[in-house]
Order: C-alpha cells, then sequence, then structure tokens
C-alpha cells in the first residue's frame, strides 16, 4: 500500500479536511515574484543597470563584493527619483515605464515594476536619489519592510545599495555558485547591456576587502555615428581581433532592420560564446534567433566551430513581444519567418559581399609559427638585437657588383614566364631567375604568382607583401561554389521510389513535417500524408543514391522540433557536392604553370566565399612586407 508523501495530506481521505483558499501577503508574493526576477546576483544587477539606462545615465558605474552576494551597488547620473515617490517606486507593479494602456507598445528596459520590490524583500536594499531642482532623498527596505524616507546627500543622480542579498531566504543562498563564477555572470551582464549602448559609459569595480578595489571592466563613452560607435564598443568588449575581421551588417526588411557586425568564417570560435543578439536594444537569448545565426554560416563552418557576431534587430514594438518572461531574455516576433529569414539573407549577403577577404589572425597565427634561430636572450639577459646599420647607396652598389655572376657563367635557362619553380625542399639554387611582376598584376588583392612549393603551396606577390595560396583547398572552394549554383538554377534532381516508404508517427509530426514539405520537395525529397500520422516518402535526392528514407525523415522531424528548421537534408547534399568538389579539384602534388596558377589567383577573387575551404578553413594567407621584415630584425 503507498504511502502519502510526508509534506502533503491526502485530499482522498474520508477525516481530510477541505482545502482552504488563502490570500498570500505582500511579504510572500513579492519573494515568489523574486524569484522569478532575481535569480541570482547578476539578475539583480541587470534589472538595476536597466533601469538607471531607461533614467538617461550617460555613466554607469557598478561595485559588488564577494560576487555579489554582500554588496551590489549601482551609481548612475540619470534623472532620479523624488523624495514623494521613493515609498510608490517600492510598490509592486509600480512603473514610470508604461502606463498600461498597451503591453506591447514597450520602449523601455523595465516595465514590470517588479525589480525594487522584489529586490527589496530578498535583501537589504537602500536607494538614494535626487532630481534636478530637489533635495536628495533616502529610502531603505530590509525583508520587505519599509522604513520612511529620510533627507541625504547626493550631488544628482541614483545610488541603490543591495546588500546581503538573499538574507531574507537563506535556502537560495545553498545554489549560489563561487564567488568567482558570480563575479563572472555580472561582467558578462555588464559587456552585453555596453554593446546595447555605446554612447554610454560602464565601470564594473571588485570592491571585495574594501576600499576603493580594484575595476574589472571599463567602457568610456564612444562618438561618432551608430556604426562607428558600436565598432569602437565591440572592439573594446570583445578585442581587437574581432573588430579587425567583422563585417558590418545593415539590411532591411518588411518593418524589421538588422544592423551590427559578424565575423568572418575564418575568425570562428570553438563555443557560441562570442554571439550576442539584441532586439529593439535588449540582450536576448531566444533560441528562433540563435538557430538563425547557425544556418547562416551552415555552409561555411564545420559542426565543431560556431561564428562570432553582434547583431541588433530594431522593429515597431507590436511587431515583437518581449512579455513572454519576467527575465525578458526571451521574446516572441508577430511573424517568426521574417525575423529568421531577415538573419540569414542579412550575413549571407555580406559573406558575399567579403569575397575572397579571410581573417587577419590567420596571418598572425602564421607569423607566430616562426621562430628566428637563437631568438632567446643573450647571455648576460638582454634580448637580441637583429638590426644592423643600413649601408649607404654606393656600398650597395658595390656590393651588388661584387655579388653579380661572373661573364664566363651563362645564366640558367629561362622557364614559362620568367617563373620559379620549387619542387620539394630547397636544394640551393633556384631552377629559374624571377623576373619582376607586371606592375598590374601585382596590385590586385592576391598578387601575381611568383613560386609554387612543395606541389601545393603558390607563393603570390602582392603590393606590399606576400600570400601563400592551398591550391588544392582554395581550387575545391572554387568547384564547391559552381557546383552550388548550378544546383541552385537546375534544382535537385529527384529519384522515385519503386514502392513508396511509409513512416509512421503521430499526428502532430506529422502535421510539423508536411508543413516544411514545399522546402524539402525543392531539395529532392517529395511527401505526402498517407492517412492518419504516416507519410508516404515519394522521392528522394537522386545524388544521396540509395538511403535510409526513415532515418533521413525523422532526422528531420527531430531537428525542427528542436529548432523549428532542418539543415539535415541540405547539410547532406552539400556534404556529397563537397566530395565531389573536392575530388574534382587540383590535387596536392600537381606543378602549376605560372598562367595556371594566376588564373586561379584571379578566380579566387571573383569568388565569394573563397578565403576559406568547406570546411572554414583559410585557403591563403597574407604577409605584409613590414611583417616579415620584422621577423628578420629589419625595422
Amino acid at each position: 500500500m503507498s504511502q502519502a508523501h510526508p509534506y502533503m495530506s491526502d485530499p482522498n481521505a474520508p477525516d481530510a479536511p477541505a482545502p482552504v483558499i488563502r490570500q498570500l501577503d505582500e511579504g510572500a508574493i513579492n519573494r515568489i515574484a523574486a524569484g522569478e526576477v532575481v535569480e541570482r546576483p547578476a539578475s539583480a544587477v541587470k534589472e538595476l543597470v536597466e533601469n538607471a539606462i531607461d533614467a538617461g545615465a550617460r555613466r554607469i558605474e557598478v561595485a559588488y563584493a564577494d560576487g555579489g552576494k554582500t554588496l551590489i551597488r549601482v551609481t548612475d547620473d540619470g534623472c532620479g527619483i523624488a523624495p514623494d515617490d521613493l515609498p510608490l517606486a517600492m510598490s509592486r507593479h509600480a512603473t514610470s515605464k508604461i502606463d498600461g494602456s498597451d503591453l506591447l507598445d514597450i520602449h523601455t528596459f523595465g516595465f514590470r515594476g517588479e525589480a525594487l520590490p522584489s529586490l527589496g524583500a530578498v535583501g537589504r536594499l537602500t536607494i538614494t536619489s535626487r532630481v534636478k531642482g530637489q533635495d536628495a532623498a533616502e529610502l531603505r527596505v530590509a525583508g520587505g519592510k519599509t522604513d520612511p524616507v529620510r533627507p541625504a546627500a547626493l550631488t544628482a543622480g541614483t545610488v541603490v545599495e543591495l546588500r546581503d542579498l538573499f538574507f531574507a531566504t537563506p535556502a537560495r543562498l545553498k545554489f549560489m555558485r563561487t564567488d568567482r563564477a558570480e563575479a563572472a555572470a555580472i561582467t558578462a551582464i555588464i559587456k552585453r547591456l555596453a554593446m546595447a549602448e555605446p554612447s554610454i559609459g560602464f565601470t564594473l569595480r571588485d570592491v571585495t576587502g574594501g576600499g576603493e578595489g580594484r575595476v574589472t571592466f571599463r567602457a568610456d563613452p564612444e562618438n561618432g555615428e551608430l556604426f562607428e560607435a558600436l565598432h569602437g564598443r565591440l572592439a573594446n568588449i570583445l578585442g581587437r581581433e574581432f573588430g579587425e575581421n567583422a563585417l558590418r551588417i545593415d539590411t532591411e526588411r518588411e518593418g524589421l532592420r538588422m544592423t551590427g557586425y559578424a565575423a568572418l568564417p575564418t575568425y570562428s570560435r570553438g563555443s557560441s560564446v562570442a554571439q550576442f543578439l539584441f532586439v529593439n536594444g535588449r540582450p536576448v537569448e531566444d533560441k528562433l534567433l540563435f538557430g538563425a545565426l547557425r544556418a547562416a554560416y551552415f555552409d561555411f563552418l564545420s559542426r565543431d566551430r560556431h561564428p562570432a557576431a553582434a547583431l541588433f534587430i530594431d522593429c515597431d514594438p507590436q511587431l515583437v513581444d518581449v512579455n513572454v518572461h519576467p527575465a525578458k531574455s526571451q521574446v516572441r516576433f508577430r511573424d517568426p519567418g521574417l525575423a529568421r529569414g531577415l538573419i540569414v539573407s542579412g550575413l549571407r549577403h555580406a559573406l558575399a559581399e567579403a569575397g575572397h577577404r579571410a581573417s587577419t589572425t590567420v596571418a598572425g597565427a602564421t607569423l607566430g609559427a616562426f621562430r628566428p634561430e637563437g631568438a632567446g636572450p643573450t647571455a648576460n639577459g638582454a634580448a637580441r638585437v637583429y638590426q644592423m646599420d643600413r649601408p649607404s647607396l654606393g656600398a650597395r652598389m658595390a656590393s651588388y657588383a661584387a655579388q653579380a655572376p661572373a661573364p664566363e657563367y651563362p645564366a640558367a635557362p629561362q622557364s614559362g614566364g620568367g617563373f620559379a619553380e620549387f619542387s620539394g625542399g630547397f636544394s640551393g639554387r633556384v631552377e629559374a631567375p624571377v623576373e619582376a611582376p607586371d606592375p598590374e598584376i601585382q596590385d590586385l588583392p592576391l598578387g601575381a604568382a611568383r613560386g609554387q612549393v612543395h606541389e601545393n603551396y603558390i607563393i603570390a606577390q602582392t603590393a606590399d607583401g606576400m600570400v601563400i595560396v592551398d591550391q588544392h583547398a582554395a581550387h575545391e572552394r572554387l568547384v564547391y561554389e559552381k557546383l552550388k549554383k548550378q544546383m541552385a538554377a537546375n534544382g535537385v534532381a529527384a529519384q522515385a521510389l519503386l514502392i513508396p516508404e511509409i513512416v509512421e508517427m503521430s499526428d502532430g509530426d506529422a502535421a510539423r513535417l508536411m508543413e516544411h514539405a514545399e522546402d524539402l520537395s525543392r531539395l529532392g525529397l517529395t511527401l505526402e500524408p498517407f492517412g492518419g500520422g504516416a507519410i508516404a516518402v515519394r522521392e528522394t535526392p537522386a545524388i544521396l543514391g540509395e538511403v535510409n528514407a526513415r532515418a533521413l525523415v525523422l532526422d528531420i522531424l527531430d531537428e525542427l522540433a528542436d529548432q523549428n528548421e532542418s539543415m539535415q537534408l541540405q547539410a547532406r547534399i552539400e556534404a556529397i557536392l563537397s566530395r565531389v568538389a573536392c575530388h574534382g579539384s587540383i590535387r596536392s602534388g600537381r606543378r602549376m604553370r605560372a598562367e595556371e596558377m594566376n588564373a586561379l589567383l584571379r578566380e579566387m577573387e571573383a569568388t565569394p566565399h573563397s578565403g576559406q575551404c568547406n570546411h572554414g578553413r583559410p585557403t591563403y594567407v597574407e604577409l605584409k612586407l613590414a611583417d616579415i621584415e620584422r621577423l628578420f630584425g629589419r625595422t
């Protein structure tokens, strides 16, 4: 016989009292609300900083101690709160952001009126504020109990101090992580908000142990127009390399506008930590939007690499519902397909316009791999100095004359177009003298081919440096792009199954799959309803050959259920095209003539996405002359 849970009475017992409906007291209501709004110290920081931004602050400073568990202090220079309004600000659902007439017409971060009373219910909260032209005032709240308003000293703005977070709900403290982890979460929140507001200055300070503490993050206000200010702020937060390798995004479709920066595929990350999405300035974590970002880079990165991007979608507030969750980190678009299409098409257009461009980090990694012999310090600990005095013009001319070949030794015969070929390692002599390249060709982005080493790498000279091209990877990408273009123009050939395969599933799964039947048909997979929850597979893509139709359909269904989109079929088709391109491209080990190499370089310049191979690796490395000279200590 089963026993009732010790904390629950059995309502079916004969002598059980009837349940009584009670009105919870205000303190319990606030603590419950705080559990939704304030999950951890970083949540409290987010709410307070968003209030400061809504108040029109131009500079915001956040100080914390012990990961925010014992102290969070947010200081701003915003408009402030009048003394008479301080008690009202601590009431639930009291806000200056909206009038309540239209919950879809929201132009501010906050609008629920829950943050301050929730924080006051679980911690010791002190608000000191001053409105221009009035005296400053202070209000204290501890565990939901509010003290009277009293005068205070403050020049301008507002200071909100939260001490002993969750002291009123000690059970929550057991679920807090280490001080370092909580501090990292606070930093991540501040950085996201700083990206959304480049014109506002942010300072984050760790005051654990007392005193002024140490600044852990600082972002001064950025000046200039929208993209200039945003680029400066992103470079400050995500690093200079992101700024150098990010593409400007500015596209619009049917009332939705997307701006921001997205990095080149060759500047990819091992995880999704460098992906930031904002809707009407609000940082969000929306599965639909992140799925669209992944889809935009789908054909340029391997599955273990992730793009880096900071994208801002702006639209009429009526087109998006931000009132989905108390934390306001999720949104719901009126037309989700439009938002997804905007991200995919906008990013792919920007990547196509980037052409053959590859990230500068590729060159940096290449230079970092070079190690001059004896590069360490000297015996006395001083750094080695390679710089030599540069001789005068007369001394150089005399040196060149002395090193010229003697007349009795004829020059080696010229090979195709005055082109130097190197086979394998360097044997101590060059097979043919190298003539100066055509200046017009040399000025092109990938320059003029000057040699081939190890029968796989093309060396090209540019106006201000050199380029090393992986001939197989580069040509593989070119062939792949041609095959995709042909497939887009002619469609994917389908092969009819002699006996259609029937796949049983639930009615809901079948309906979800049939919603995407038209898209799947364009990829060669023809589906038809077969009564009930069954689906009949009539045709499969011919390029896949013999395929397990049931497994393919179920894989697609799983992706649709998880992300409301499926790249499964397209991935398989493009994997085949990639293999075809690999087998049909110039093989490693093949010697190429000068005109062939130059033709390959010109085609790379004219083909979008040629800067990376089919797996996201770079197809070429560009080294500037200044960097090369630095390797040899000539600068």
